[in-house]
This record gives C-alpha cells, sequence and structure tokens, in this order.
C-alpha cells in the first residue's frame, strides 16, 4: 500500500500495489482519498479495500475497473453476437429503462453489495404500469410478477457473464437478490373454443378482426404478429419468416393452404416494409391499440373477463398439443422452448394419453 499527497493543502489519496508473478508486471490501483472517515481511521479503510482488490486478484480476477452500466453493455454485445440485433435490441430496452438511469448503474462491480440489488428490485417492483400514458385516462397498474422477471433477468445474466469472465469474483451479491418470483408464468387458464373463437372475431372492429384471426390461425405472440411486414411472407412457396419474437432469431414457418392464402389476402396491393396486419390507419397493431377494442368485443360476445390477444395463442397452442403434435414441433411453431411448453401443457397431452390408454381395455 501507499498514499499519495500531490500538494500541501491536498487530502492525499491511498494507493494498492500487486505484483504479478506470471506476467512480471506490477499493477497500481487508486483506492480513493477516504476523506469522509476520521483521519485515524482513513488507512484501516483503505487496508480493507486493498486487501479485497488483492483478494480478487488471487482468485484470478480481471485488473479492469467496470461499474455495473459497463458490464450490462457488454453483455449487449455478447447478446448481439450471439443471438442477433432483435434479441439484443429488446435487452438494450430494458437496461435503458431500468438500469443506465439508477444509481447502481455507476458501482463498481467489484465493490457491488447486496442492498444495493435489493434496492434497485424495489424501485422494479414498485413502478406501476401505466398503458397509453397520453391517454385522458390512462390505464396504471401493478406490475405483474411476470413482467418483473422478464426486466430483471437481463441484469442477472449480465452479471453472471461477467462473473464466468473473471470481472468479479463472487456472486454473492446478486445470486439470491435476483432470483426470479416462482410461478410467476402460471398456466394460461383462458381458452377459447373455436365457435367462442369466431365470436370473438364477428364482434371486433374490422381491422381487428384480422389481426385475431392471425392469432387464431399462428400460434404467435400478439407482438410477433404485429411486427411482421409484407416482406415477412412469402407467396410463391407460402412461407412466413417471423423475425421479432423472444425466441431471438429468425424462424420459418410453412403454411398451410388455407392459412397462406389468408396471409397473401393481407399482403395484397402492401409495400414490402409495411405492415402485414395492420391497423385501419395502416398503422401497426400494438396491446394498447388492441387492448380496449378487445375487451369490448370479448363482453358482447360473451367471453370470459380475462380474455385477452394472448389467450388466442394459449387456444391454439392446446388445440395443437390436444391434436397430438408432439411437443418438439410445437416449441418450434410457437417460438418457446419445449420445457415451457410441457410446463404449460403437458398435463394436456397427459389426458389424451388417458383416454388413448381406455381405448385399449377389453
Amino acid at each position: 500500500m501507499g498514499f499519495r499527497k500531490m500538494t500541501r493543502a491536498s487530502t492525499g489519496s491511498w494507493l494498492a500495489q500487486a505484483y504479478d508473478p506470471d506476467t512480471r508486471k506490477q499493477t497500481r490501483r487508486s483506492l480513493g482519498t477516504f476523506d469522509a472517515l476520521p483521519d485515524h481511521q482513513r488507512f484501516d479503510a483503505a487496508k480493507v479495500e486493498a486487501e479485497v482488490w488483492f483478494k480478487h486478484l488471487g482468485r484470478g480476477g480481471s485488473i479492469e475497473i467496470l461499474t455495473v452500466e459497463d458490464v450490462a453493455r457488454r453483455y449487449v454485445a455478447h447478446v448481439k453476437n450471439e443471438k442477433g440485433d432483435d434479441y439484443a435490441d429488446d435487452i438494450e430496452a430494458r437496461f435503458v429503462r431500468w438500469l443506465y438511469s439508477d444509481p447502481l448503474a455507476k458501482v463498481n462491480v467489484q465493490k457491488l453489495k447486496r442492498h444495493q440489488i435489493e434496492e434497485w428490485r424495489r424501485t422494479l417492483v414498485q413502478t406501476p404500469v401505466v398503458s397509453n400514458p397520453f391517454a385522458d385516462d390512462p390505464d396504471v397498474r401493478e406490475r405483474s410478477p411476470s413482467s418483473v422477471n422478464r426486466d430483471l433477468t437481463p441484469l442477472r445474466a449480465a452479471l453472471n457473464l461477467a462473473h464466468r469472465r473473471g470481472l468479479v469474483t463472487t456472486d454473492t451479491p446478486w445470486i439470491e437478490a435476483l432470483q426470479p418470483i416462482k410461478n410467476a408464468d402460471g398456466r394460461r387458464d383462458v381458452y377459447l373454443d373455436k365457435e367462442q373463437r369466431r365470436g370473438l372475431l364477428a364482434h371486433a372492429p374490422a381491422d381487428l378482426a384480422v389481426f385475431l384471426r392471425g392469432l387464431a390461425l399462428l400460434p404467435l405472440r400478439p407482438g410477433a404478429l404485429a411486427a411482421l411486414t409484407v416482406s415477412s411472407f412469402d407467396k410463391r412457396i407460402g412461407v412466413l419468416t417471423i423475425g421479432k419474437d423472444k425466441a431471438g432469431r429468425d424462424r420459418k414457418i410453412k403454411l398451410p393452404e388455407a392459412t397462406a392464402a389468408f396471409v397473401a389476402d393481407c399482403a395484397k396491393d402492401k409495400l414490402p416494409a409495411a405492415p402485414l396486419f395492420a391497423r385501419a390507419d395502416a398503422k401497426p397493431w400494438n396491446k394498447d391499440a388492441w387492448k380496449k377494442p378487445l375487451k369490448e368485443a370479448a363482453i358482447a360476445a360473451n367471453l370470459p373477463a380475462e380474455t385477452t390477444a394472448y389467450a388466442l395463442r394459449h387456444s391454439a397452442i392446446t388445440d395443437l398439443v390436444t391434436g397430438g403434435l408432439d411437443l418438439l414441433t410445437v416449441a418450434q411453431l410457437s417460438g418457446t422452448g419445449v420445457q415451457m411448453i410441457e410446463r404449460h401443457y403437458g398435463h394436456l397431452r397427459k389426458e389424451h394419453a388417458a383416454a388413448a390408454l381406455a381405448t385399449l381395455a377389453l
């Protein structure tokens, strides 16, 4: 350890220096002034800080000094390289909203404390969701557990990557503090049979009915369907390319003849960059645009109050599973993992199997 005082009037700062026998190089690090402490306590505080750094280096830790924001930005670059721009852009947007402007972003990742992570998480949980904020009567509600999980997962992943790369040598500050909420993604219990789906389409405005029909025919997330453009559909071979989704990469779906005809009709006389499923004003659909008219259509059709756009995806996946399609193919079509399909829909296969076994009775 050392102490540097540049002028008689300055407070001076404490330094730590480490020697690496492998590289035969010395590394010096400024520990700070500790001027918030009384004079007689500064050496002890600097010694503790130096020992923490020496321990970090002794475990193979990096000599780089990075903030939580630095780690997050490196993770975005890593994801972009591994999974593509769309997936990385989604993570970046979550960091912009929840992390970069928070005090946590400026904390040295090697000095990260659990209480700092817990404070950031409290802010995340307690910030309400405001739908359509520019409306006269915006919809304000508490954040759902599943929404909290989606927003804290990127930070946990970024810190875990930093840990694996030796930028920080312990995951103690976040290993528990960033645990996801258990059972946040419960089964989607609002199932609409085909007659109910037809009723919903019949009571919806014409432009929304086209969008809802797309959800009924394709097991896609509403946001993924809304993001499709005319160029996403290859009419010659009847293939639809899903580009923006949680899956993180493009996937292609070969459409049956009737569905391909429906999609081709939606694309007719539109430019390649135009939304494939557009609103009456030619703008793409989004959650704020479909929420109210969908709710009104559900009420008019005497459907459950919990009916949402996602209920159509759930219903389509349910029909695929109960129809006997293997779970791997269902997962590929819907853009999710086999484990997730098994968790939410595996019970349907068990019931289907039980019914099949019943036919074996003599």
